[in-house]
Formats: structure tokens, sequence, C-alpha cells
């Protein structure tokens, strides 16, 4: 999961070498925390917060086909 969110956020940005997620697991969750440069947390969001609501309908997506834990994106400024 983490290596796909990263193809796709990468592919948004402009500095796609400062993006980085880390992994911060619970009992029942996943919870996948986004650093982007500075300046381009608005880019990742996109208009009215379409990129990052698809964004994080294909995790939902992803996660529920592999059968995993639930999973959420959180973007840290």
């Amino acid at each position: 999961m983490k290596e796909m969110l990263e193809t796709i956020i990468k592919t948004i940005v402009d500095s796609p070498d400062k993006v980085k997620i880390d992994i911060a697991e619970t009992e029942n969750t996943n919870i996948y925390e986004l650093h982007v440069a500075e300046g381009e947390v608005g880019m990742v969001i996109g208009k009215q917060g379409k990129n990052i609501s698809a964004i994080r309908t294909l995790l939902s997506a992803a996660t529920a086909k592999a059968g995993g834990k639930r999973s959420l994106l959180e973007i840290i400024e």
C-alpha cells in the first residue's frame, strides 16, 4: 500500500523526492502519514479536496481487496 501511495502522490507534486510516508499501526488500523514539501499540500488536496478524496478511495479499495486492516491517510504539515 505504501508503494502505491508514493507512486500516486509523486506524480502529483513538483518535488517527488520530498514525499515521505510513515506508517503508524494500531490493532485494527494502519495510518499512513504523508509528508510533502512545504507549499505542496494544496496539490495533494486538490480543488475542493477531490485529489485527496480519490487517493483515499483507492487506498480503501486496495485495503478491502487485500483483506487487511482498515487504512487511513493523513497529511502531516
